[in-house]
């Protein structure tokens, strides 16, 4: 299996230089000949047949990749610890649906995963391009095929996901315990699959300027793939924030933490370009500033992935080494500097044709919001790589601290809160002053109404979370009024009722009300976030058993202890140590939660018999009460003098044993269940959150919108549908007029 797969590498890698050698080759033959041949399917000298040989490229490309990450996941299945990929991230005690996730916890398989998920995009957008873009299909073609072939680069010479293990071990080193959480399984592939789905309009950006076709031809054919792109992105985003709330027990769900911002620089920028092209669209501005945008969103999802597998910054996200840093920097070099040379190469043909009339117009307050959002960017990308920097002049690396983060991000964040709710209201070219006041004043209204109720319940005391109450507020009055008047013009219009015109308008206009739905879930997203952290209630305390602790008008009971374990295959897969917690209010029991450490072996002998059942990987399972109106939250850390002090003595008794090894599992159970019975003094942190759980409806809101703007409305689908039909009787006809009588 091992040869088949480096044959299927090198053979995919062959085959994608060839494309894109061909794509461009097709697309100087076409230019050269005055633009595309008439008959597509006949062979001509005009550039088309390369053109359609670099197309089929890039399905060979998609059907090799696929292979490859089917040979890779039957060894993950099987735990085939003779490739060294399955050896170092998956044990036969790893289970199945996390042995089917782990090849993209490794670098070999996030490679892979990338150039997969590529060439499956590729062989879309090629396919469903057709006849449309003639001139400048062929050189996105060439960027997308170029950008395999250095990831098939990569797989080939420097991290091969079918190198060998040798010798080949008795256990695999398993998954990290951190990566074993349902939402992991997807949070990759999704954060992927947005990086390269935004390959698409990168491609086309590059090719549209190559070609000189820089209208908005090209953003019309790649505007869905922006939007999907920015959804998996975002997608991805949120799922990484669950997952960091409920299993790395800290609390949080963002620290700011470099590979959180890796994939959130590309998803602000994504956000721009969508919102600027509607200019160029509507008014036929902002094309220099547009195709940079998706220029520089395309290099900062390389960056990402550079972050990510290079290990370059510290990060709680980074589970392993890189060996392909210098690599991704020649890349990114590449792709800068290339953006930079075609927009300057282009600069005369990117002239807007009109200016912006009035500062009180759409225009403006989107162009307004996009600054901000490049800003906002620009920010990150400092504070991401301030810790280099602190490197090269002090010899260590320091992050920003939290409330650095707040002072730079926060007005800005605010800011583009307040220019959201704005945008739905003004009209494009020319808003009066009046026609503005009385756009605002019901928006103004709810904002006003959620800031009185929020001082109400005690969240006045920081400026920042008045004005998000405020401001958040103010956005979903915005939608709501936008909804409110749409319906009712609809209803006088036709006569339909409320709930029947509702639906109808929002058919009809996708995608005008899908962001409307995505700015409403955004404004529930700050809402809740501005909650949750202006009436989060944190303690942490100490606690033997019989303590009782008051946590945000909870009261909290340490009532036992847990001491468990799990087999996998006949081997012990963790050892658990826990706590038994009572929660109580109003004197009342509600319910009783368990927070967990969880202690997996390592493979080190050197820690001892019993030892390497604790100095191994370990994870805290969070004892999460999620609800609508507050969350609790209950991590613990079990006392581990008390730990190693027991663990030492019954790694001592075996010395001399003849067969030590297999007597510490035994005591190593034994020692949990004793823990169990005799529990010792446990660390607590507890918070009372209120609102968290609607920043995850919030998102999902904001999902379902991006949705909605990307599903073709039925009138559109319908023209697609006769025009067709009217192309095949052209042909027809005309074929029928050529033929002899």
């Amino acid at each position: 299996m091992d040869l088949l797969g480096r044959g299927l590498l090198v053979l995919a890698l062959l085959v994608a230089a060839y494309g894109a050698v061909a794509s461009i080759v097709g697309a100087r033959r076409l230019q050269q000949a005055g633009g595309p041949a008439v008959d597509d399917g006949a062979l001509n000298t005009h550039g088309s047949a390369f053109v359609r040989s670099g197309r089929r490229a890039i399905y060979l490309v998609a059907l090799m990749t696929t292979a490859c990450f089917v040979l890779v996941e039957i060894a993950f299945i099987r735990t085939d610890l003779t490739f060294d990929v399955v050896a170092s991230h998956s044990s036969a005690t790893t289970p199945l649906g996390y042995r089917m996730a782990a090849p993209w916890s490794s670098q070999e398989g996030s490679l892979l995963l990338w150039v997969w998920l590529l060439s499956l995009w590729s062989s879309l957008v090629v396919r469903l391009a057709g006849r449309r873009m003639a001139d400048v299909v062929p050189w996105a073609q060439a960027v997308l095929l170029g950008l395999s072939v250095f990831f098939l680069l990569l797989l080939v010479f420097y991290s091969s996901p079918f190198r060998l293990s040798s010798p080949v071990p008795l256990q695999g080193e398993g998954l990290n315990p951190l990566l074993q959480y349902p939402s992991m399984m997807i949070h990759p592939p999704m954060l992927y699959s947005g990086y390269t789905l935004f390959a698409v309009p990168f491609a086309f950006a590059v090719g549209a300027l190559v070609a000189g076709h820089v209208g908005s031809d090209w953003i019309r054919h790649t505007r869905r793939y922006a939007l999907g792109a920015w959804l998996l992105l975002g997608i991805g985003i949120v799922l990484g924030s669950r997952w960091s709330y409920a299993e790395l027990g800290w609390g949080g769900y963002w620290g700011w933490d470099a590979v959180e911002n890796a994939s959130l620089m590309p998803w602000i920028l994504g956000t721009a370009f969508i919102h600027s092209v509607m200019i160029q669209e509507k008014r036929g501005m902002l094309r220099t500033w547009n195709v940079s945008l998706i220029l520089a969103t395309g290099v900062l999802c390389i960056l990402g992935t550079f972050i990510v597998r290079s290990g370059i910054i510290s990060s709680i996200h980074a589970f392993g080494s890189s060996t392909v840093g210098w690599q991704f920097l020649t890349l990114l070099a590449i792709m800068t500097g290339g953006s930079i040379a075609l927009v300057t190469w282009r600069r005369g043909m990117l002239r807007s044709e009109h200016r912006i009339d009035s500062l009180l117009s759409r225009e403006a307050i989107f162009l307004a919001g996009n600054v901000v959002l490049v800003l906002l960017v620009l920010v990150i990308l400092w504070g991401t790589f301030f810790p280099l920097l602190s490197e090269l002049l002090t010899g260590k690396q320091r992050p920003w601290a939290s409330s650095t983060w707040g002072w730079w991000v926060g007005p800005l964040a605010l800011g583009l809160v307040g220019l959201m709710g704005l945008g739905p209201l003004a009209a494009w070219r020319k808003t009066t002053r009046d026609q503005a006041w009385r756009q605002m004043r019901a928006p103004l209204g709810v904002g006003v109404l959620v800031l009185v109720v929020g001082i109400v319940l005690g969240g006045g005391s920081r400026i920042d979370v008045v004005l998000a109450l405020l401001l958040g507020g103010f956005v979903l009055g915005a939608v709501g009024q936008e909804l409110v008047r749409g319906t009712r013009a609809r209803r006088i219009s036709t006569g339909e009722s409320y709930p029947v015109a509702l639906p109808r308008l929002v058919g009809r206009n996708r995608r005008r009300y899908g962001g409307y739905l995505v700015h409403a879930g955004f404004a529930v997203l700050v809402l809740a976030v501005a909650a949750s952290s202006a009436f989060k209630d944190t303690h942490r305390v100490h606690a033997q058993v019989g303590d009782r602790f008051q946590v945000g008008g909870y009261e909290l009971r340490y009532e036992g202890a847990v001491g468990d374990y799990r087999l996998r295959d006949q081997r012990i897969e963790k050892l658990i140590i826990g706590a038994k917690v009572g929660v109580y209010r109003d004197g009342k029991r509600l319910q009783t939660i368990q927070p967990t450490r969880e202690f997996f072996p390592s493979m080190n002998t050197a820690d001892g018999p019993v030892g390497r059942y604790f100095n191994g990987e370990a994870a805290t399972e969070v004892a999460l009460d999620a609800g609508l109106t507050r969350d609790l939250w209950v991590a613990m850390q079990p006392d581990g003098d008390a730990l190693v002090t027991v663990y030492q003595a019954l790694d001592d008794r075996l010395k001399g044993e003849t067969a030590p090894f297999a007597k510490g599992a035994e005591l190593a159970v034994n020692l949990a269940r004793f823990y169990g019975e005799r529990p010792s003094p446990v660390t607590f942190q507890v918070i009372v959150s209120p609102l968290v759980t609607w920043i995850w409806i919030g998102s999902i809101f904001m999902a379902l919108g991006a949705l909605l703007a990307i599903w073709p409305a039925p009138d559109l689908q319908a023209r697609r549908v006769r025009a067709k039909q009217k192309a095949r009787i052209a042909r027809d006809l005309g074929r029928a007029q050529e033929s002899p009588s």
